[in-house]
């Protein structure tokens, strides 16, 4: 930062609840991304904003300081509809996992139709954060899948393959990577304008056309509350239409784990397991958000003439095992290991499990999700510190959904550990949180609502 400009002023004026000037902001965000600032001072403007929130202004400000603080990437030359979704981030939550090969192969059927535009995904995702599971986490245990590409070998994978998954590299959106990793530990993962910088930044340097945002409600998510998430959600619609974005939320039910797992390789298992045609009773929240999500997609693209058009598309592209092809050319083109989908759950090899059932029969009538998110970062599915190393085999398969009839010594839950001792805490965690109540609870929709523009 310029010695007329120290970041301990701009810490000052937003603690004390006054307005930043642009400059200040972009200096910070510019220091941030060179080092010249201390991790002490960015937990410190962190907190700052997170009490003292962001206007407008500030937040527009802060989205492209953090935006053009490294590479952007150039997609006018694929000469394709640009469009990704995002999710604010839950347990279980691998929908990305889907969305990436149904809409590649949407655009690879239709992309000489005539008058059908070509589509292009380029997903920008992250890593575990807090207690929810992280998309690279997942890719990863995938033997050689490479999420860290060139945003040149990022081009050919999109132009080859119709979509691509990668990281917050070096040079793309530094600024993020370096928040996003203290965020977790300092307290301030749930500030709406610090997730809204996050995603939009990340999401507004793949110069997309469209967005599609999945906001989590419910007690899974960073946000609880209906008001919060719908205020998060107007955020980054907003901000996504005033940078020339088309964007669309859904705010989502997270009161419990998304689908049959939680964990990395369980929930590749569990996507490749759909991709095949065999689905399970207890994925159908996923497969029917997956669908919904990509069917708000495949209309903003085109594809459909309405939201409920691209549902049908994107369940029939399932179906048809199109989207497993495409899965297979999008995984073999980013380096990774295809055989090892021949047997996917012989390749879930964790050295120690064990078995939560119910204490009493009744209904499965409540749980804390968060709570249920902890316990799967406990087992070695997450990180206690930004860098640490995560079990590719931990986690936890779900025998029952909220609302589910269950019998007492029936089993709720099996947790899966790389070592015997890190089983007792999360299943301690699991048995506290988790409800039998004699009446069947009243449950929400997994679909809230649909925001657009203000």
């Amino acid at each position: 930062m310029s010695a007329s400009l120290h970041p301990i002023q701009v810490i000052q004026h937003k603690r004390d609840g006054l307005a930043l000037e642009d400059s200040e902001i972009h200096a910070f965000i510019q220091a941030t991304t060179a080092g010249t600032v201390s991790d002490a001072q960015i937990a410190a403007f962190l907190m700052a904003v997170l009490l003292r929130g962001l206007n407008p202004a500030e937040l527009a400000t802060l989205t492209d300081a953090m935006r053009t603080s490294g590479e952007v990437f150039d997609a006018k030359p694929l000469g394709t509809y640009i469009i990704d979704k995002h999710s604010t981030g839950g347990v279980g939550d691998k929908t990305s996992l889907l969305i990436a090969p149904i809409l590649a192969a949407a655009g690879l059927a239709h992309s000489t139709s005539a008058g059908i535009p070509g589509i292009c995904v380029p997903m920008i995702s992250g890593r575990s954060l807090g207690h929810t599971g992280g998309t690279l986490d997942k890719l990863e245990t995938i033997p050689g899948f490479d999420t860290q590409l060139t945003l040149l070998r990022f081009s050919e994978v999109l132009r080859r393959c119709g979509a691509c998954l990668i990281g917050q590299t070096p040079t793309l959106v530094p600024a993020d990577r370096i928040l996003y990793g203290l965020r977790d530990h300092t307290g301030t993962v749930e500030s709406p304008f610090l997730i809204t910088a996050s995603i939009m930044s990340k999401k507004l340097a793949e110069d997309l056309n469209g967005l599609v945002l999945d906001v989590k409600t419910g007690s899974g998510a960073f946000l609880r509350s209906d008001a919060e998430a719908r205020q998060l959600a107007q955020l980054m619609v907003d901000t996504g239409e005033s940078a020339g974005t088309t964007t669309v939320a859904l705010l989502t039910d997270m009161s419990q784990p998304l689908g049959r797992f939680a964990g990395n390789w369980l929930e590749v298992y569990e996507c490749v397991e759909i991709l095949q045609g065999r689905r399970h009773d207890l994925s159908d929240d996923l497969i029917h958000l997956t669908n919904t999500l990509s069917g708000w997609m495949l209309f903003l693209a085109g594809h459909a003439e309405s939201a409920a058009a691209g549902y049908a598309l994107s369940n029939e592209l399932l179906a048809t095992g199109e989207a497993w092809k495409a899965w297979l050319s999008i995984v073999a083109a980013q380096g990774g290991d295809t055989s090892i989908f021949d047997n996917p759950r012989a390749f879930h090899k964790p050295r120690a499990s064990v078995v939560l059932t119910a204490g009493s029969s009744g209904y499965l009538s409540s749980m804390d999700c968060t709570e249920v998110g902890w316990a799967v970062q406990r087992l070695g599915a997450g990180r206690a510190r930004p860098g640490d190393p995560v079990s590719a085999h931990a986690g936890i398969e779900v025998h029952a959904k909220l609302g589910h009839s269950v019998q007492q010594g029936a089993p709720l839950v099996t947790l899966f550990a790389e070592e015997e001792a890190l089983l007792a805490e999360p299943l301690e965690m699991l048995r506290a949180t988790y409800t039998i109540s004699p009446e069947k609870p009243a449950l929400s929709d997994l679909i809230r609502e649909v925001i657009r523009r203000s």
